[in-house]
């Protein structure tokens, strides 16, 4: 089965072979909104050898949205679909922190002693290190300290 065309939205390509079910989880998706969303998982590519890809459906991702995936999807491109065609598509950068999407895995740090305080994460090549108490979110566990609420 072949995938179509989306109308409007966005289309997250070139993620690492596995990633496609991690993206959904940092953007929220979980089938109960009612957003189309369509997935493909290992997909053949000369670049990468497999990729995902995830299409969502009227919606444009933030760039704190982009900032987490590129933490874990470094090798993704964002393309913005409008009427059916690409008006914009970028490689996504490896920001130098990452803030408020995130909570910090450490229960005596101050962002989670319900204080008014956005976490804040500075991204490392081994993960994501809390900049208030120095607590480490590994790549593979950001999607288990996603903070959607």
């Amino acid at each position: 089965m072949r995938v179509s065309k989306i109308r409007d939205g966005t289309v997250i390509d070139h993620l690492t072979a596995g990633e496609a079910l991690n993206v959904l989880a940092i953007l929220g998706i979980d089938g109960s909104s009612g957003e189309g969303v369509s997935v493909g998982m290992n997909v053949i590519s000369d670049r990468l050898g497999t990729k995902d890809i995830v299409k969502v459906e009227d919606r444009e991702l933030s760039q704190s949205e982009v900032d987490v995936l590129a933490v874990i999807a470094p090798e993704a491109t964002i393309n913005i679909i409008r009427d059916y065609a690409v008006v914009d598509k970028k490689r996504i950068e490896r920001p130098t922190a990452v803030t408020g999407l995130l909570s910090c895995p450490n229960r005596n740090c101050i962002t989670n002693a319900n204080e008014p305080i956005n976490t804040r994460f500075i991204v490392l090549d081994e993960g994501l290190r809390c900049d208030y108490c120095d607590s480490i979110v590994r790549e593979n566990e950001v999607p288990a300290y996603l903070d959607v609420a």
